[in-house]
């Protein structure tokens, strides 16, 4: 993928000049970790598109050779923000499908987590998987975010299948369908964050939504 170098205030002219191979073997003057969750932070809020590498760099605190050196170009590291977001603001989702004893009950509290993650302060409203998606040009990341959403749909339905296997869900549940009514449920909750719903108007969506819960 063709990468088009971006200037920062806080690259220097000696660096941006050096050799690739000697700005290799310097040490990193930063904590790779703590920029990727800035970077992070800087999809969530502005989705992929609208994310240059020049804003990259500045929520960062880091050049564009370190930011290159240390994770690719910018679509090398929205992958990496993408298994980042899921691992340190998402993990409730895989959570409640698998500690929960029913598939109601795993819905039930994915809908309520979602609705409290979604709106909690000190990070972007919503879920950076669906709001990265918005006005996004680029085939690659496009597929990257639709693999994404359908291996969501894919552990919904698996779990609704437990359920099925269970005695808990009709033995005719149309589970595909309810696997994506779950998702659609997500993803409008995620625009609403996004819109300013607050976690109790997300809560009485959720209640709704349950409220149409198929019984064994």
């Amino acid at each position: 993928m063709e990468r088009t170098e971006e200037t920062n205030p806080q690259v220097t002219a000696t660096e941006q000049v050096e050799p690739a191979a000697r700005r290799r073997g310097r040490p990193r003057s930063f904590d790779r970790a703590t920029a990727l969750e800035k970077a992070v932070l800087a999809f969530w809020e502005h989705g992929y598109e609208a994310t240059s590498v020049s804003d990259l760099t500045r929520a960062m605190g880091i050049g564009a050779p370190s930011l290159y050196a240390a994770f690719g170009d910018k679509q090398a590291l929205f992958a990496e923000a993408v298994l980042a977001y899921d691992e340190r603001h998402r993990s409730f989702a895989p959570r409640a499908l698998a500690e929960e004893p029913t598939a109601r009950a795993a819905v039930e509290r994915l809908l309520r987590e979602a609705a409290a993650a979604y709106t909690a302060p000190g990070h972007p409203h919503g879920c950076l998987v669906l709001h990265a998606a918005t006005n996004c040009t680029s085939p690659e990341v496009e597929e990257l975010l639709r693999e994404r959403r359908n291996a969501d749909i894919a552990a919904f339905r698996r779990r609704m299948e437990e359920g099925v296997a269970a005695g808990e869900l009709p033995a005719g549940a149309d589970t595909g369908a309810l696997a994506r009514y779950v998702a659609a449920v997500i993803q409008g909750m995620s625009q609403q964050a996004r819109d300013g719903a607050s976690r109790g108007e997300l809560e009485a969506l959720a209640e709704i939504a349950m409220a149409n819960w198929p019984r064994g």
